[in-house]
């Protein structure tokens, strides 16, 4: 079981510079077409500072600083029994290439259901630009088959 005790515990923040190929890459990769993620002078004819980030980028924020590593290995989640219950996200502003953006992250909360056959730990963040603007708030359900 995972212990309560981690609820309210914060994560080492996550800090990613976002880069106009990762862009690229990412964009390619989900399928995305619309040349707003692809081409710099299209995001600029929209009215974008450079590459805007699609809108699931910013998951990569944590993975790639292995937070979410750590965070696993903290709690005790082996994972052979984890899946990805849920994401959401709730945008305030576009992060676009160029930006370095910060990831603060906590659990907020650890439950049960099935008598303990899966267990549940939330984790909420927050994802700022380097002007200390708030970009997105995100919101994890990680879920543990026993």
């Amino acid at each position: 079981m995972i212990d309560k005790k981690w609820i309210g515990h914060r994560l080492e923040p996550s800090v990613l510079t976002i880069h106009r190929t990762r862009l690229q890459f990412f964009a390619k990769a989900i399928g995305e077409q619309n040349p707003v993620y692809l081409d710099p002078a299209a995001a600029k004819a929209a009215g974008y500072a450079d590459l805007p980030a699609p809108p699931t980028f910013l998951f990569a924020a944590e993975l790639d600083s292995g937070a979410t590593d750590r965070l696993l290995a903290d709690l005790e989640i082996p994972l052979a029994k984890l899946l990805h219950g849920e994401q959401s996200f709730r945008y305030h502003r576009t992060a676009c290439a160029g930006d370095t953006i910060t990831v603060e992250s906590g659990i907020s909360d650890i439950y049960d259901k099935k008598n303990g056959q899966l267990e549940f730990a939330v984790k909420d963040s927050r994802a700022t630009n380097q002007h200390g603007e708030l970009v997105a708030e995100l919101r994890t359900v990680l879920v543990v088959r026993h």
